[in-house]
């Protein structure tokens, strides 16, 4: 098992911190050619226009489209925005995953916030009965899923936090920035 991590910009290396600590080995992905031999990508945190940008200037796009037909693929706060098909605006997206999503959804910097979340599915794959502690930073929410897409999480008042559709996973938060590996340990399973 070999999982990259998008490494253009934002919070790459907790991800793959947090890989080598469930024994994944992990590769830094910046260019088309580092998508060879991998079984699956994660997009990590950051900031989506500039993913975009560089994206688009490296060429990546396309390369990662292709890859998402088969591979699966994560995208966690600016990485769900990046994998989307909808966001409102104008920029590049790689349009793979049946959700539209807001940015900024919950103000700024200073509106960043924790809470727990009760995520069945993570608890039946990794055999837990305790809710998963969530870190909201400047997040978006995922303001619906059609399609295929199926909501994995919502907050109480029913703003989506995380979605599934087949391989491809989103989350408006950040679980690299916890000790918790559960959320890593499903994406594995999605890509195994």
């Amino acid at each position: 098992m070999k999982i990259g991590v998008l490494a253009l910009q934002g919070d790459f290396a907790e991800h793959i911190t947090m890989l080598k600590r469930i024994g994944v080995e992990t590769a830094e992905v910046r260019l088309p050619k580092h998508l060879d031999g991998l079984d699956g990508l994660i997009m990590p945190g950051g900031e989506s226009t500039t993913f975009g940008k560089l994206a688009v200037a490296y060429g990546l796009i396309e390369p990662i489209q292709q890859f998402g037909k088969s591979h699966a693929i994560w995208g966690t706060c600016a990485g769900a925005i990046f994998l989307s098909k909808d966001i409102g605006r104008d920029q590049p997206l790689l349009g793979l995953m049946d959700i539209k999503v807001q940015r900024n959804a919950f103000g700024r910097q200073v509106d960043s916030f924790e809470t727990d979340l009760e995520i069945d599915e993570l608890m039946k794959v990794t055999g837990t009965e305790h809710p998963y502690h969530a870190v909201f930073i400047r997040a978006p929410i995922i303001e619906s899923v059609y399609g295929n897409a199926r909501v994995l999480s919502a907050l109480e008042d029913g703003r989506i936090v995380a979605a599934q559709e087949g391989h491809l996973l989103a989350t408006s938060f950040h679980p690299e920035l916890t000790d918790d590996t559960r959320f890593h340990e499903y994406f594995i399973s999605l890509a195994s």
